[in-house]
Order: C-alpha cells, then structure tokens, then sequence
C-alpha cells in the first residue's frame, strides 16, 4: 500500500469514528440533564447502536456486496446521516427522538462493515496494513471526545450538529476513495449466512459456547460503562468529562501492542480472564469514587483500563473466532460473534443499565446512587470470571480447515 493510500484511509477511519466519539460518550448526560429522560429511556437510546448493528448486516450485506461501490454506499449513508443526526438535534421528546436515533444508528453502524471492507480490499498485507489503518479510530475518538469539551457541548444538542457537520465531510469525502466495486453481484442472498448463522455448528463445542455466552454477558456491565460515565462524572462536578475519556482509546493503543507480547504468555483464556478482571476493577473503582477522599486515581486507574477491558475481550474474541472456525464459516463466524456481542448484548445491557439507573435515581434533584448503580456490573463481571474459569478450555484449533479437509 503507498503512503498516500495509506492516509486516505487513515483519514476515512479517522472521520467516520470521530462522527461516533462525537455523540455516543456524552448522550447520556444531555439526555439526562437537559431533556430529562428516565433512566429506561436512556438505556433504550444507547441500546440504537446495538440495533444498528442487528440490522446493518442485511442491509449492507444486500446493497453493497451486490449491487453498489463500497465507497459510494458509505458516502450515501453519512449524507443521510447527517441530516438525520441534525434533525435529532431539534427533537425534545423520547418518541421523536428514539426512532429518529434508531435510523441514524443503522446507518452508522453499516459503515464499520464498510470502511472494513474499503481498507482490505486495498490492502496488499492486511495483517501488517489493515492494524494501522485502523489505528486512527481511535485517534478520531480522542480527538472527538477533546472537541466536544472544548466547545462545551457535553449537556447540549451541539454534540449532534457537530456530528452531523462531521457526517457530511465524511459523505462527500467518501466518494473521493478508491473505486471498491461490488464483489458478490449475482451471489443469492442468504439470511443464514449474512447473520452468521453456519457458525451455530461451532456451538457444540463446550469451550466455544461458553466463549460465546459469556461474550453476550460481558456485554452487559460494557454497557453500563457507556451509558452512565459521563453522566456520572458531569454530576460529580468532574471538568472536561468527555476530554479525560479520552484516555481509554489512549490506553486502547497501549494495550493492543502489549496483546502479541501478553498472548504468548498467557495464552487465550489468560487474556479474557484479565480482560474480565479488568472490568471488574473498574466498577470496583467507581463504587468506592463518589464517598472516597483523595480518590483522583480511582477514576483515571478505572478509565486508563478501558484499553485492557475492550481488546482483551473484543479484539481478543475475534481472533480466537478466527482460529477456530474453518475457513468456509469464517465470515460467517465473524458475523455471528458481532451480532451477539455488539447487538443482542449490546441492547440487553443497554436496557439493564437504563433500569438500573432509573431504580437508582433520587426524587429530590435527580442525582443517583452511583456506588449502587455501579456495583451492579461490578458484581456480574467478578461472576463471569468464576464461570469462564471453570467451563472454558484453551484447546489448540483443528490443523485442518473443513474446506482443505474436503479438498484432500
């Protein structure tokens, strides 16, 4: 890949996750402190981007492998993203601006298959390419997370317009990309395979159920960490929230190179057990934060973890699909972890976290309870490191893929 190859998609990444970092962390506080949404209701509004993610598959597995260019179909959906992600901005009421949001998310979500795509169809080595493509995710992130404090937009509706401002650069810069053309034009459209759901054979395998299940549950605490943590800090009075975020995608980094050096000590079940310890110090942080004194290094220790709670569970999980399904349902393996990962755990959690912080909510000046919203992921999060210790086995992946096994 050439250098400037290399920096138009850098500069796509870049964009199309500074579009996300630039409303996703602080929507809970500006639903809660200017709109003054229950707390169910702003589970149910974190929940869009897992019902994004259960959507998008069909609709960009339909369109864009069979029908459009990658590069123009993400330009389309960030144009009509922009204009959604404005019209939320002017929304007061949850049963406008839910399924307005719910739109927007699905076509937000539909680009991370996208960009994807985009970066490894022009990538001659994409295990050494496609790593520092990616890279810049979090860079728009953290430089989203920085803007939106600068202009103080954390408790305001501008957090939207800036996002759509962002969404119409990232459209029109879209159709400047390399030409990406459909690559499964006269393919049949198979809802099984787009969903992943060749890989439920996988199933039958104790250690990779359990991975499995166990992935769906970790989401649930993981969503609690998005809805409520910036709320939780602009209530403590925390300056800056959305900018001091921002030092969990710099720990994303840190945490990803370590991941090589970590995985050959460790091994897989080495590293989603610390991934789990990792979130269960967090909230065992954050419980203790609001009554303790002196206790900074309380919540920076359980931001600076995020990097730790995210790869060694996520990035993780996708290589250990990737090693254990044949090469024939690897997509569709693929699929099927982000489905009941990013999507059903996604929205269970999102949900759970909305209840639990409504039943947590006090009458008077509707502040929270936050050691007992917090304690509430905390104590799933230490389960799930008991189950996955018992009924998980790091077993070596077969030698041969299905498909090489047929062709002998």
């Amino acid at each position: 890949m050439s250098p400037i190859l290399y920096l138009r998609l850098q500069l796509m990444v870049f964009l199309h996750y500074f579009v996300w970092g630039t409303w996703y962390v602080t929507m809970g506080t500006y639903l809660n402190s200017t709109l003054k949404f229950e707390g169910g209701q702003i589970g149910l509004a974190y929940g869009s981007t897992a019902v994004g993610a259960m959507v998008s598959p069909f609709f960009a597995g339909i369109i864009a492998d069979r029908f459009f260019a990658t590069q123009r179909l993400l330009g389309t959906l960030h144009l009509i993203g922009a204009a959604l992600l404005w019209y939320v901005s002017t929304l007061k009421s949850f049963g406008q601006f839910y399924p307005v949001l719910i739109a927007y998310t699905i076509s937000y979500m539909a680009g991370h298959g996208l960009t994807n795509a985009l970066t490894l169809s022009h990538s001659k080595n994409p295990a050494k390419e496609f790593p520092l493509v990616m890279l810049m995710g979090s860079v728009g992130w953290i430089a989203a997370g920085i803007t939106v404090s600068w202009l103080k937009f954390e408790d305001s509706a501008g957090m939207f317009q800036l996002a759509a401002g962002a969404a119409l650069v990232m459209g029109l810069y879209s159709f400047t990309l390399p030409h990406t053309p459909p690559k499964g034009a006269g393919a049949p459209v198979n809802a099984r395979t787009m969903l992943g759901l060749d890989a439920l054979k996988l199933m039958r395998d104790r250690s990779f159920c359990t991975f499995m299940i166990c992935s769906f549950l970790i989401c649930v605490p993981l969503s609690f960490y998005f809805s409520w943590m910036n709320a939780f800090m602009n209530e403590l009075k925390i300056e800056n929230a959305a900018a001091k975020m921002t030092i969990g995608q710099v720990s994303d980094v840190i945490f990803l190179l370590l991941l090589p050096f970590l995985l050959k000590r460790l091994g897989v079940k080495g590293i989603l057990i610390l991934g789990m310890v990792a979130w269960t110090v967090r909230f065992g942080l954050l419980t203790q934060f609001p009554q303790a004194t002196n206790a900074a290094w309380m919540l920076f220790v359980a931001i600076a973890v995020h990097g730790m709670c995210y790869d060694y569970i996520f990035v993780m999980g996708r290589m250990y699909v990737d090693n254990r399904a044949s090469e024939d349902i690897r997509a569709a393996t693929q699929g099927f972890h982000a489905f009941v990962t990013l999507g059903a755990g996604m929205f269970v959690g999102s949900w759970l976290s909305g209840v639990v912080g409504q039943h947590y909510t006090n009458a008077v000046g509707a502040t929270h309870n936050w050691s007992s919203i917090w304690l509430v992921p905390a104590v799933m999060s230490a389960v799930l490191i008991f189950v996955f210790a018992v009924l998980f086995k790091d077993s070596a992946p077969p030698v041969k893929t299905e498909a090489a096994a047929t062709s002998a």
